[in-house]
C-alpha cells in the first residue's frame, strides 16, 4: 500500500493546507509566529526570522500528526485479525469523507471543529514548535477529513514504519508550501487574495482524489496496485 499512500498523503497535505479553513489564516499565522506586523501589503518581519520560526511550526505539527499516523497503525496491528473486514470499514469511511469534502454530503456533525487554544504570541523557536503542535491538536474541520483519511490508511498498513511514513509525507505536503508562501507573504499579501480564488475547486479535487483512494481500499484494488508497481520497480526501464 507504500507506494499509492505515500503519493497520496503528500497530495492530501497540500491541498490540507490550501483549505478555505486553513490558508486564508496564514497570515495570522505568520504574524503571530513572528511578531510582525502587516503594513504596505506586506509582513513587516525579517525573512530569517520567518524562516525558522516556520521550520519551528512546521515541527509542531509534524510531530503530532506522525504520533496520531504511528498510534493508528499499532492500533491496526493489534486487529490484524479483522484485517479485512477494516479496510472494508476504512474504505467506506474515505468515501463519505470525500463526499464531504466535496460538497456532495453535507454532515453537520462532520464539520465540528475541535478547539486549542494557543494565545501566547511566538517568541522563541521554541514557543514556534508549541504553536505547530496546538494547531495540530485543534485542526480545523478541512484538515481533520483528509487527516482522517490518512490515519484510517495509517491503520491498515502492514508495519508501524508505513503508518508513520504516510503521515510523514502528508506533514510534508503541508510543510512544503506552508514555507515557500510565508516566504512570499514578506513580499506581498496579494498572493492570498489570488489562490483564495482556487480554494473551492481545490477542496473539490481533494474530495474526488479521496473518493477514488476509497473506492480503491474497499474493493481490495489497494494492494493489487501496489504490488504491481513493486514488481514493476524489480525491472529498471
Amino acid at each position: 500500500m507504500s507506494d499509492v499512500g505515500v503519493i497520496f498523503s503528500l497530495f492530501a497535505g497540500t491541498l490540507s493546507f490550501f483549505s478555505p479553513c486553513v490558508f486564508p489564516l496564514l497570515p495570522a499565522y505568520i504574524t503571530h509566529l513572528t511578531g510582525g506586523k502587516m503594513e504596505d501589503n506586506k509582513i513587516m518581519v525579517d525573512r530569517k526570522k520567518v524562516v525558522l520560526r516556520s521550520v519551528g511550526f512546521i515541527i509542531g505539527f509534524s510531530m503530532i500528526f506522525i504520533s496520531l499516523g504511528a498510534s493508528a497503525s499499532f492500533v491496526g496491528k493489534l486487529l490484524m485479525e479483522y484485517r479485512i473486514a477494516l479496510m472494508q470499514i476504512a474504505g467506506l469511511l474515505i468515501i463519505i469523507f470525500g463526499l464531504q469534502m466535496a460538497g456532495f454530503l453535507k454532515f453537520k456533525f462532520l464539520m465540528k471543529e475541535k478547539k486549542f487554544e494557543y494565545s501566547n504570541k511566538s517568541k522563541s523557536m521554541f514557543g514556534s514548535v508549541l504553536l505547530g503542535m496546538a494547531f495540530a491538536s485543534g485542526w480545523s474541520p478541512c484538515v481533520s477529513l483528509a487527516l482522517s483519511s490518512i490515519l484510517l490508511l495509517a491503520s491498515s498498513t502492514d508495519t508501524l514504519n508505513q503508518g508513520i511514513l504516510l503521515l510523514g509525507f502528508y506533514s510534508i505536503g503541508m510543510a512544503i508550501p506552508f514555507l515557500v508562501i510565508s516566504l512570499v507573504l514578506v513580499y506581498s499579501l496579494k498572493v492570498i487574495r489570488k489562490i483564495n480564488k482556487y480554494l473551492s475547486k481545490l477542496s473539490f479535487i481533494n474530495g474526488v482524489v479521496m473518493i477514488a483512494l476509497g473506492f480503491l481500499v474497499l474493493t481490495g484494488q489497494m494492494q493489487k496496485i501496489s504490488a504491481w508497481l513493486s514488481i514493476y520497480n524489480l525491472f529498471p526501464q
